[in-house]
This record gives C-alpha cells, sequence and structure tokens, in this order.
C-alpha cells in the first residue's frame, strides 16, 4: 500500500464529506478507484436530501461507479470512506466485490468492518476485502465533530 496515495484519496473523501455538512448532511464522504488508480466515483451522505435512508457515501458511489462500468462488480476497485462502513455499506462492499477499504476513523455505534463486526473478511461470504484503517483519522474525527457540535447547539436553542 502506498500511504501517500491513500492520503491524497482519503483528501478527496474528506472534500466529499465536507460537501455533505454543507447540505447539512453527516459529513461522510467517500471516492472509489479502479485497480489503475483512476476514480471511477465518488460521493457523499445524501440521507436527509433524498429522504432515502440508504442513501450513504458508500451506497451512492458504488451505484455512480457501477454505472459507468456497467457492471456491478468492481474488482480489483480501492474505496476511501471517511468513517468505517455501517452494516449496510459492508455488505454492499461485499456484494460489489471490491478489492480494499480504507477508511479514516472507527465507528463505534455501527463500524461493521472492524469494531462491531467484520463483514469485509468473513470467510464464509461469498467475498472478502482487505481493510486499512487510520488513514486521516485525526481529520475526518474532527469534521464529525464539529458537526455534531453544531447541531447539538442549534437544536439546544
Amino acid at each position: 500500500m502506498d500511504a501517500e496515495l491513500d492520503r491524497r484519496w482519503m483528501q478527496v473523501a474528506i472534500d466529499e464529506a465536507s460537501a455533505a455538512a454543507r447540505f447539512g448532511e453527516v459529513p461522510i464522504g467517500c471516492v472509489i478507484v479502479d485497480a489503475n488508480g483512476n476514480e471511477l466515483s465518488r460521493g457523499h451522505n445524501l440521507r436527509e436530501t433524498m429522504t432515502d435512508p440508504t442513501a450513504h457515501a458508500e451506497v451512492l458511489a458504488l451505484r455512480a461507479a457501477s454505472t459507468k462500468l456497467r457492471n456491478f462488480r468492481l474488482i480489483g476497485a480501492t474505496v476511501y470512506v471517511t468513517l468505517e462502513p455501517c452494516p449496510m455499506c459492508a455488505g454492499a462492499l461485499v456484494s460489489a466485490r471490491v478489492a480494499r477499504v480504507v477508511y479514516a476513523c472507527r465507528d463505534p455505534k455501527a463500524g461493521a468492518v472492524d469494531t462491531l463486526y467484520a463483514v469485509g473478511k468473513d470467510p464464509r461470504l461469498n467475498h472478502v476485502f482487505e481493510v486499512s484503517e487510520g488513514v486521516m483519522a485525526e481529520e475526518c474525527a474532527a469534521l464529525l465533530r464539529a458537526f455534531f457540535e453544531r447541531l447539538r447547539a442549534r437544536n439546544a436553542k
């Protein structure tokens, strides 16, 4: 794994997370890169905007990448996401057959690739993927903390 390359792509995911925050969405961003290092797609949370519980950054990016390739199998792809994927997203990543998931910070309430579950590592499933954690974790955690602090302050008024 190339640490500098991981940081570069995670910065793209952070930019997507920042876009989500501007829409009043939980700031989670995702970018999907093919085996040759080319960007396939990107996305950010839009659950509130779309009134869709499945409109997570990863799901939206997976849909866009699959549409672009005209194939739901994203063989060799790496997914960069600012927060550890939830069970729904981890399952979608298995279904998409991605090669690797790189995430910034763990999700203690819903993390499904390391924290609560190990969906991408479970040999009972039809696919497993490599997991790397902690890339730009502090930056992503700070973005999430700031968002929820603003939300709590607004709701306290």
